[in-house]
C-alpha cells in the first residue's frame, strides 16, 4: 500500500473513533438532563413565616367635632390640614335665637324678683294686721272673723312668696340651658391634632334636633393605627402582642413594625368571605403616612436570622402515620460531586410552604435532591391535616 493510501485509512479511522467519542459524550449528557433527578443547592440566609393581609390606616386618636345646636354656621377658623390645639375656637354658629333666650329669661327672672319684694312687703304687713288683731281680741274690741281674716291674709302672701320662688328657679334652670345653647355656639377643640376633613360650609344652617351635624374632624397623625382584615383560615395563627409589619404602596421597601394590639371578635362578611379585624398602632413622626392609605400587612408568626435554607420539596418525612401532634422527622438526599445519593436525617426549624430552616443535617452549598410531590408540602409541627408526603424512591 501506498504511503498516501495509509495516510487516507489512518485518517478515516481517527475520524470514526471521533465521532463515535462525541456520540458517548452527548449520549451520556443527555441521559443526566433527561432522567437525572431534579437538585437545588442548600443556601444560607434569613427566613419567616408570616400571615399576609391587607389593611387600611387610620388615627389612633380622632374626634368628629359637632354642632348641639341648630342654626346658620357663620365662621371655620381653620382649614384643611391646619394644627389646632385643644381648646381653641373652631367655628361659630350664629347666636342671636340663643342670646334673645338668655335675655328673655334674665328679664323674667327679674320680674319675679320684684314680685317677691312685692310679696314680702304685702307679708310684713300681714304680720302686723294679725299681731293688731290678736292684741284687740285679747280685750274683746274686734271680732273672731277679723282676726281670721288677717290671719288667712298673711299666710296667702307667704304662700305667694313660695309660688314666686318656685317660679324663680324654673326660670334659672331655663336661663342656664339657654346660657349652656348661647355657649355651643362658639364650637371649640377637644383634642389637639390636625383637621383631616371638614364637612360643613360657612353659610349653611345646621339642624341639630335629631342628631349633632359634623362639622370637621380632628386626628391626631402622630401615632396610626393599621386595622387588617385576616381570613378566618389565618387568624387562628395570630396572637396579641405578636410582631408585625407592613409597606404601603407608595414605600414598598420600607418597613414599618409594630405589634398585634387586638383582635375585634366580630367578623365581617365580604364577596362570601369571613374576614376578622386585627389592630396594630405604629408612630408616624414625619407624617408621611396619612388615612385611608393601603397597607400590605405582613404577621410574623416565626423567623430566623443567618440558617441555613433548603426548598421545602428537599424534606421527605419518615414519620409514621397515627403519631397525632408527635414532631415530625425529615430526610434529605444530598447529592455529591460524583454523582452519589447520601440520605441524610436533618433537624427541621422555621417552615413555611416553599423553603424550610435546617438546624442540622445539610450546609450552605451542597445540593439536594428535589421531590415532587402529589400533594400539599409538609408544614413544621404536623400542620396540613397530618398527611405524610408522597415518598420519593430512593435513587
Amino acid at each position: 500500500m501506498s504511503r498516501s493510501k495509509r495516510f487516507w485509512a489512518v485518517g478515516a479511522v481517527i475520524l470514526a473513533l471521533l465521532g463515535f467519542g462525541a456520540w458517548k459524550l452527548f449520549a451520556a449528557d443527555d441521559a443526566r438532563v433527561v432522567g437525572g433527578p431534579t437538585t437545588a443547592v442548600v443556601q444560607q440566609g434569613d427566613m419567616e413565616d408570616v400571615v399576609s393581609a391587607l389593611g387600611s390606616l387610620q388615627p389612633l386618636n380622632y374626634v368628629d367635632v359637632g354642632t348641639q345646636v341648630s342654626g346658620q354656621l357663620q365662621k371655620i377658623f381653620f382649614e384643611l390640614g391646619d394644627n389646632v390645639k385643644k381648646g381653641e375656637q373652631l367655628a361659630q354658629i350664629d347666636p342671636t335665637i340663643y342670646q334673645s333666650r338668655v335675655g328673655a329669661d334674665e328679664a323674667q327672672l327679674l320680674s319675679l324678683r320684684a314680685q317677691v319684694s312685692e310679696q314680702q312687703a304685702q307679708q310684713a304687713l300681714a304680720e302686723q294686721q294679725l299681731k293688731r288683731q290678736q292684741e284687740l281680741l285679747a280685750v274683746r274690741a274686734t271680732s273672731r272673723d277679723a282676726y281670721d281674716m288677717a290671719a288667712a291674709s298673711l299666710k296667702v302672701a307667704k304662700a305667694r312668696i313660695e309660688a314666686l320662688q318656685a317660679q324663680i328657679k324654673q326660670t334659672e334652670s331655663n336661663l342656664r340651658g339657654n346660657q349652656a345653647n348661647l355657649s355651643y355656639t362658639a364650637i371649640f377643640a377637644p383634642m389637639s391634632g390636625t383637621v383631616v376633613s371638614i364637612t360643613a360650609r360657612q353659610g349653611q344652617t345646621l339642624v341639630a334636633s335629631q342628631m349633632a351635624p359634623v362639622i370637621l374632624q380632628i386626628a391626631d397623625l402622630d401615632t396610626m393605627t393599621v386595622r387588617t382584615q385576616v381570613s378566618e383560615a389565618d387568624i387562628s395563627k395570630l396572637q396579641v402582642g405578636m410582631a408585625a409589619y407592613f409597606t404601603t404602596l407608595g414605600n414598598p421597601d420600607r418597613r414599618r413594625y409594630g405589634k398585634l394590639r387586638q383582635i375585634l371578635p366580630t367578623p365581617t362578611l365580604v364577596n362570601n368571605v369571613v374576614l376578622f379585624d386585627a389592630l396594630f398602632d405604629v408612630d408616624n413622626p414625619d407624617r408621611d403616612l396619612m388615612p385611608q392609605m393601603t397597607a400590605q400587612v405582613f404577621f410574623v408568626i416565626a423567623s430566623a436570622k443567618n440558617v441555613t435554607i433548603v426548598p421545602v420539596t428537599a424534606l421527605r418525612s419518615t414519620s409514621r402515620r397515627g403519631t397525632g401532634g408527635a414532631e415530625r422527622k425529615y430526610v434529605v438526599q444530598v447529592m455529591s460531586d460524583g454523582g452519589s445519593v447520601e440520605e441524610r436525617p436533618v433537624e427541621v426549624g422555621v417552615m413555611t410552604r416553599t423553603q424550610a430552616e435546617i438546624k442540622s443535617g445539610v450546609k450552605a452549598g451542597e445540593r439536594v435532591v428535589l421531590a415532587v410531590p402529589a400533594g400539599p408540602p409538609p408544614s413544621a409541627g404536623g400542620q396540613g391535616g397530618g398527611q405524610r408526603p408522597p415518598r420519593i424512591p430512593r435513587l
